[in-house]
């Protein structure tokens, strides 16, 4: 990237007066290879804003602190507010221009739209962004490369819209970094449905209170062969769940219940056979019934479950003591 950049308050309205999806566009259209700068204040939209995977014309989008792009009342669009290489895709590291990001600033959803999704490129990077009210806050597609996107997101706090529907984070594509994350108000915090990827200091909170408690999760892998290190579920009725024996790798994560939900909690639940190793996992219940599950699935896996802490109500178990097998469902390990 040029070390030129361009100020959209230089033509762009930061009072919120009106639609300002077009100016924004244009900026981005007009200026390749330059980082736009935008300053505080409100930005209505009514559209996606794409920006260009193609080396040659992408740019960087860097917003203050306190810039906030909104999604108008007439916004109808499935599609993300923000679309980082949502047009001109294009597959390459080797490249000037190839590594571009979004940093800085809120992206508010308004209750009613997704906040932002990498669609093409690669190595793409979002930082130190705030997203409010969005029913996806990151959803990552297929990447340029076979699959992969390579993306690295980090320092990104998400507010979800408390529905069923509402996701923090949505991978698909492939090989992709994770760290410092927090994340509320969703149904799912993280959804996996691709492989490769690396989630460290991730933290999603359940501060919804949907009918259909006992569907939320912190974490959700669809896939198998992602890596998770401190990764903490907060409230979710599961802390973890896992397709049927994938091969996940889960090192000093942990799941933590503060009050009762009115349905059953579980550290980790697997939709049919248990087949990940997990290591120096901690989980607190708060209260002693029967419902609370440290592992639920089904017989025939081959997962490791080791060096397990169990806190429940004023008492505490590690798996030197058997006592912890209760809390297990089926002959599973």
């Amino acid at each position: 990237m040029s070390d030129t950049r361009i100020l959209a308050s230089d033509s762009v309205p930061t009072d919120g007066s009106r639609d300002v999806t077009a100016d924004l566009q244009a900026l981005i259209d007009e200026n390749p290879n330059r980082t736009i700068l935008i300053p505080d204040g409100l930005y209505r939209i009514s559209r996606p804003l794409c920006t260009p995977a193609d080396p040659r014309k992408a740019v960087s989008l860097a917003l203050s602190d306190f810039a906030v792009i909104r999604a108008s009342e007439d916004w109808n669009s499935d599609e993300a507010m923000i679309r980082l290489g949502g047009k001109d895709p294009y597959n390459s590291i080797t490249i000037n221009g190839s590594n571009y990001s979004l940093s800085g600033g809120i992206i508010d959803g308004a209750g009613r739209a997704k906040a932002v999704s990498i669609d093409s490129g690669r190595e793409t990077a979002i930082r130190n962004v705030s997203i409010k009210h969005a029913r996806v806050g990151i959803h990552i597609k297929h990447g340029a490369n076979s699959g992969s996107s390579d993306a690295d997101v980090t320092g990104v706090n998400i507010v979800g819209t408390g529905g069923t529907d509402s996701v923090g984070v949505l991978v698909e594509g492939f090989d992709n970094t994770f760290t410092n994350m927090r994340i509320a108000n969703v149904y799912i915090g993280v959804e996996l449905r691709s492989a490769g990827n690396s989630l460290r200091n991730l933290h999603p909170l359940y501060t919804s209170d949907n009918t259909d408690y006992e569907g939320s999760c912190g974490f959700f892998d669809r896939c198998g062969n992602n890596w998770m290190n401190f990764c903490y579920s907060d409230q979710f009725a599961s802390g973890f769940r896992l397709a049927d024996n994938i091969r996940d790798i889960m090192t000093d994560c942990f799941a933590f219940w503060y009050s009762d939900k009115g349905g059953p909690q579980t550290l980790i639940r697997c939709d049919g056979r248990f087949g990940s190793m997990v290591t120096n996992i901690k989980v607190g219940f708060k209260t002693k019934e029967n419902v609370n599950t440290i592992l639920r699935a089904e017989e025939g896996g081959r997962g490791v479950l080791a060096n397990l802490c169990l806190n429940h109500g004023d008492e505490s178990w590690f798996d030197g003591d058997t006592t912890y097998r209760a809390y297990l469902k089926g002959d599973i390990l």
